[in-house]
């Protein structure tokens, strides 16, 4: 008798129960060898004072079993609360976000049909760092956060993906025609790593014109792969040209754990009508069993819901105004044809995988323990960003040249990033945030203690630093973007 594997389960907010109840009834129809345990997230525990979302209990089933199925949850608004989502994610270091876009036409409609692409997103960094500031009382600040092994990690994850499961191509989605230095390094690994797959085509598109492409020609791509904030946008998009985003189901994939999804929110407006699709969820499951080594019992579901589309059952957001069954209705008609193969559709066969065969990446998580490459770190100047809501652009300029000392030149003072001292234009609209370069000069000691008096002197003059930004080159090359004029 085989040994059933324990899972966390979360039937989450909104939908969340009512979309779980129907998989984990077709699961255990189907035989999936699973045992579930249930543990509380999302909005009851943000409520009893739990900011996160989530218990200690909840943390160790997860990090335990090391496989999470969860259903939608709502963070509420305001209060302090964190997304659970990103937190989980981030703290078991599920880095690579999967998400398949399939067309199923003509059952379901759509004016794509030949959709089969799948977005590779990266799932720790980026802006869902969630680093944010308010500076000053008219500018609040976002850091975007792209690093050389997270990008490696997410671009080598997609680079495998595609070999294994017999992708042609690998494309790439960054805006590094703007964001030179972040969204570069992303492109920039891209090329690098691609060198290692040549049986495997690549290309590049700055994200704004891919997506484009995502809705008018999706069926030019095969795999995408993308920093975080782009990923989330462009699979929403992916997902929902396909027919609808209830549809889609979610991998989130780390060294040791791995968590399974649909792809759509709580949709708190249709709670408990039993309505709602359960499809995204259903998927999520789907991947969920071929990654516990369960490929016949993913293989039967995924036939049986299609044969349910075949058949013209469908849930109200499909049906769009036609005959439409309810939430366990449809999962009811699955259940009535596991074992049966669709006739339009191509039927589908997952694969046990086999050793070696799993996508599996491993980081040593600490830096210490990663291996060294001689880079050589110099400092070579610093921004400091000061609030300024008395002086114009001149006056401040003239004060800060005054303080700048043997050790720094003033170069350029920009305002939300463009240009306005020296040389500005008078109708550049300007906030009370200030970002102001001094570059060392040979005078200095290319060290801390320079930047240290620089901002004692900034003191003195009465001018408000609200932070700075050290500047450095790596092995001669400038790690900071250029100020306009410079």
């Amino acid at each position: 008798m085989i040994k059933k594997r324990h899972i966390t389960v979360a039937k989450g907010d909104g939908i969340g129960p009512e979309i779980m109840d129907a998989t984990l009834k077709i699961l255990e129809f189907s035989g999936a060898e699973i045992e579930p345990e249930f543990i509380d997230i999302g909005e009851k525990v943000y409520l009893s004072g739990e900011t996160s979302g989530i218990s200690e209990e909840a943390w160790e089933s997860l990090r335990r079993t090391k496989v999470f199925l969860k259903a939608p949850i709502t963070t509420p608004q305001g209060g302090g609360f964190k997304s659970l989502n990103v937190t989980i994610r981030k703290t078991l270091g599920l880095y690579a976000n999967i998400r398949p876009n399939i067309s199923y036409d003509p059952f379901v409609k759509t004016k794509h049909p030949n959709v089969d692409l799948v977005i590779v997103r990266e799932n720790e960094e980026d802006l869902y760092a969630g680093i944010e500031h308010q500076q000053t009382p008219e500018v609040v600040q976002c850091l975007k956060l792209i690093t050389r092994p997270g990008s490696e990690k997410i671009i080598r994850y997609a680079f495998e993906y595609a070999v294994k499961n017999n992708r042609k191509k690998v494309t790439c989605f960054s805006k590094d025609n703007i964001m030179k230095l972040t969204d570069g390094l992303f492109h920039k690994v891209f090329n690098e790593i691609s060198k290692e797959y040549p049986q495997v085509e690549t290309e590049h598109w700055i994200i704004d014109i891919g997506i484009a492409k995502i809705a008018d020609t999706p069926q030019d791509f095969d795999v995408i792969v993308m920093p975080n904030l782009y990923g989330d946008i462009a699979s929403d998009v992916a997902a929902q040209i396909t027919g609808s985003v209830g549809l889609a189901g979610s991998a989130n994939i780390g060294d040791h754990v791995a968590m399974f999804e649909a792809i759509h929110g709580s949709a708190p407006d249709i709670a408990g009508k039993g309505i709602a699709n359960p499809s995204g969820l259903i998927h999520g499951a789907i991947m969920m069993l071929v990654h516990i080594g369960q490929p016949e019992v993913a293989t039967k579901i995924h036939n049986a819901w299609l044969k349910t589309l075949e058949d013209g059952i469908f849930t109200g957001d499909i049906a769009k105004g036609g005959a439409s069954v309810g939430t366990m209705e449809f999962a009811e008609a699955i259940i009535q044809r596991l074992g049966q193969q669709p006739s339009t559709f191509a039927p589908v066969i997952y694969k046990e995988i086999k050793e070696g065969e799993e996508v599996k990446l491993e980081f040593a998580p600490q830096a210490k323990d990663r291996v060294k490459t001689d880079v050589v770190q110099e400092l070579d100047g610093v921004d400091v960003f000061v609030l300024n809501n008395t002086l114009t652009s001149n006056e401040l300029g003239e004060a800060l040249k005054k303080v700048a000392g043997p050790e720094f030149e003033l170069v350029v003072i920009t305002n939300r990033g463009v240009k306005v001292y020296p040389n500005g234009f008078p109708e550049t609209f300007t906030t009370d945030h200030w970002r102001c370069r001094f570059q060392l000069t040979s005078n200095a000691t290319k060290n801390n203690k320079d930047i240290i008096n620089l901002l004692q002197r900034v003191d003195e003059a009465g001018i408000n630093c609200i932070k700075t930004e050290n500047l450095y080159k790596f092995n001669g090359e400038r790690g900071y973007s250029l100020g306009q004029g410079q």
